[in-house]
């Protein structure tokens, strides 16, 4: 019997969580599965050569490479046309929002069984009607474990429609790497203290965070400072204090790697959670508080049971003394010893089964076209109300932009898009961040297969495609 192949869609979150978890489920997949990973992501740059599984990239809407509605069809094209490709008989989707394009993947093949992973912990917003739309398309939904769902008030809390299963982590105790070989693989000094920090920069806010965080470091005698990413603003210009030995690091998945570290300090995202806690990493949190997340939800109840460190995000002189306290030896022997009674996160190894189970031996639900199309109206009106509300918001961003404007950025260039089957990272994330479009397309994949994106890219780009004769 051929293994079931099963695509595993994931958009483009604020960090890295949506993806995180599609490769630990892929990961699990492996002996029994054909799994395939899809992502609006940039990180999934880094997925095939790591993992050995196959990938491909979708250009979010954010990238304004083409309208909204002409987004929506052209992620619903993309979608059937890598089920045609492969014979994908499950689809399931890790994001806040199931798009309407993804929706419309099942309208239009309704042998297809689509499955949402919806993360709980949502911020307390009102709790739209659209909810239970998107929840009635879906043959299955699965609500990834969070240790801190305690603490979970927002608008799925209470729903009774989901698959509870264990927290998703990539880290594995029987697959990371020792403290010294970690550290190896890093490049790390071996017998010097080590922090990782992971909380990201962009707008000056972040910046400010970042900054204070790093305050906290100082003073720590030998330490070694890695970041995943340069410590630096849009202009350029450094956010890092004097006096802290600095690397900037890149390796994944980092999971594999976290007993190289003494101490994080990072964003109270699920990924981060799920994966600097098990491999009890004595770690200070420094919540996020843009998107649908409830991050401070998640801070607090790391605090409140003593598995973390919580910093007020709103303080900068608050999260420079909680950093401080990492310091102390004692702090950092305390939190370790603390998560070690943490459960394990199999939830990877639970989706997976459930994802094959679902290819293998149980029926789709039948096409509702009725629900699809109050779904979609809905849908219409939401965005016309946030339509109408950002209208306010860009005409203040744009007097803002006329007095500080951004250094000038390379507009996106109007050539014929790049096709191509990398899967090399550092090629990879070339051609995403690119101001060339970028068609990517899984590796192996048939002749035929082109002819079909190029066709999709025809409509959504226009005369720029030229396409082959079949």
């Amino acid at each position: 019997m051929s293994k079931p192949t099963i695509i595993l869609a994931t958009s483009n979150g604020v960090g890295m969580g949506h993806l995180a978890r599609a490769s630990a489920v892929a990961l699990a997949l492996k002996d029994v599965a054909n799994p395939i990973i899809v992502s609006m992501a940039g990180g999934i740059a880094e997925i095939p050569s790591f993992m050995g599984i196959r990938c491909e990239y979708i250009p979010g809407r954010d990238r304004l490479w083409m309208s909204r509605e002409k987004w929506d069809k052209y992620l619903r094209d993309r979608l059937l046309a890598l089920i045609d490709e492969t014979g994908a008989q499950v689809l399931s989707f890790d994001g806040v929002v199931p798009y309407p394009g993804v929706i419309a993947t099942k309208n239009a093949n309704p042998t297809l069984k689509l499955v949402w992973i919806r993360r709980g912990l949502w911020q307390k917003k009102p709790q739209r009607f659209i909810l239970g739309l998107q929840a009635a398309m879906m043959d299955t939904i699965v609500e990834p474990g969070d240790i801190a769902r305690a603490y979970d008030f927002g608008p799925t809390s209470k729903r009774k429609d989901a698959v509870l299963t264990s927290p998703v982590s990539l880290f594995r105790k029987e697959d990371a790497l020792s403290r010294d070989d970690a550290r190896r693989a890093l490049g790390l000094g071996l017998n010097r203290p080590v922090a990782l920090v992971q909380l990201g920069t962009g707008d000056s806010d972040v910046n400010h965070k970042m900054t204070a965080a790093l305050q906290g470091l100082i003073g720590w005698k030998d330490l070694q400072v890695v970041l995943t990413k340069a410590p630096i603003d849009r202009e350029g210009k450094s956010l890092a204090p004097a006096g802290l030995d600095i690397k900037v690091a890149r390796y994944f998945p980092l999971a594999k790697v976290l007993h190289a570290f003494d101490a994080g300090i990072c964003a109270t995202g699920y990924n981060g959670v799920h994966e600097l806690l098990p491999a009890q990493v004595p770690t200070v949190f420094v919540s996020n508080i843009r998107g649908t997340d409830d991050q401070e939800a998640r801070a607090r109840w790391c605090h409140d049971f003593g598995y973390g460190l919580r910093a007020d995000q709103s303080d900068l002189s608050d999260i420079t003394a909680t950093v401080r306290k990492l310091q102390d030896p004692r702090v950092r022997a305390q939190l370790s010893a603390k998560c070690a009674e943490l459960p394990e996160t199999t939830g990877g190894a639970e989706i997976a089964e459930l994802l094959f189970k679902l290819a293998t031996t149980e029926k789709s639900t039948t096409a509702k076209g009725l629900t699809f199309k109050r779904l979609m109206v809905q849908d219409h009106i939401n965005r016309g109300l946030r339509h109408v509300a950002n209208l306010g918001i860009r005409r203040l961003a744009l007097v803002y932009r006329h007095f500080y404007p951004h250094k000038n950025r390379e507009a996106m260039k109007e050539s014929p898009p790049i096709f191509g089957d990398s899967t090399q990272p550092e090629e990879l994330r070339e051609l995403i961040k690119s101001t060339v479009r970028f068609e990517h397309l899984i590796s192996g994949s048939s002749p035929a297969y082109l002819i079909r994106r190029q066709e999709i890219a025809k409509e959504a780009y226009g005369d720029l495609v030229e396409v082959m004769k079949r």
